[in-house]
C-alpha cells in the first residue's frame, strides 16, 4: 500500500486506488503485483495480516510466528487471537501451519474456545518428532540388497522387542 502511495511525483489515478479496489479492470493488488516482485496472492496475504491483533502482528514482524500460519490466524476473531496469544505465552510455543489451519476451521465453525486452542497447541508438530538415524552402510551387512526401508525398520523394532523381553526374563 505504501509503495502505491509513494511513487515519485504526483500520484496518478493508477497508484491512488485503495488496495482491493478496481481500476481499469484491475484490482489495486494486481496493479501492485505488476510493480513488485510479489504475486497478487502474496500481496493479498500481506494485507490479510493487518487483521491480526498488534501483539501477534509484532511477533510476525519479529520472525517469531511464521508468515503462512499468521495469515490463517488473521481469520480468527480478536478475542480468539487474544486467547491464542495467552496460550502461546503460557506454553512458550507458536502454532505450525497445520495448527493455524485447524484453529481457523474451528473458528469458522464457531467452536474455537480457550480449551480447543490449548488442545491444538499441545499437539506434537511433525518437525518436533525426534528421529533416530542409522547409516545404510552399517545396516547393509544385516539385510539383503533391495530390502525396503519399512522392512528394515520393522525387523529392527522386532529385534529390539525380543532383546527387551530377554532382558526382563533375566531380571526375574
Amino acid at each position: 500500500m505504501d509503495a502505491m502511495k509513494r511513487q515519485a511525483g504526483r500520484p496518478s489515478k493508477e497508484n491512488s486506488v485503495p488496495v482491493g479496489q478496481v481500476f481499469e479492470g484491475k484490482t489495486s493488488r494486481a496493479i501492485l503485483a505488476t510493480q513488485s516482485s510479489d504475486s497478487n496472492t502474496q500481496i493479498q496475504r500481506y494485507v490479510r495480516l493487518t487483521s491480526l491483533i498488534p501483539a501477534l502482528l509484532q511477533m510476525v514482524d519479529d520472525g517469531k510466528i511464521a508468515f503462512r500460519p499468521a495469515v490463517d490466524l488473521s481469520y480468527l476473531q480478536e478475542a480468539e487471537q487474544a486467547a491464542l496469544l495467552d496460550t502461546m505465552q503460557a506454553q512458550d510455543a507458536t502454532p505450525s501451519l497445520a495448527q493455524a489451519q485447524k484453529m481457523k476451521l474451528f473458528s469458522q465453525e464457531g467452536k474455537l474456545t480457550q480449551e480447543v486452542i490449548q488442545s491444538v497447541m499441545m499437539e506434537e508438530k511433525p518437525n518436533q518428532v525426534e528421529h533416530f538415524k542409522i547409516s545404510k552402510t552399517k545396516l547393509s551387512k544385516f539385510f539383503a540388497p533391495g530390502t525396503s526401508m519399512q522392512k528394515v525398520e520393522d525387523t529392527i523394532v522386532k529385534a529390539l522387542e525380543q532383546y527387551r523381553k530377554r532382558q526382563r526374563d533375566r531380571e526375574l
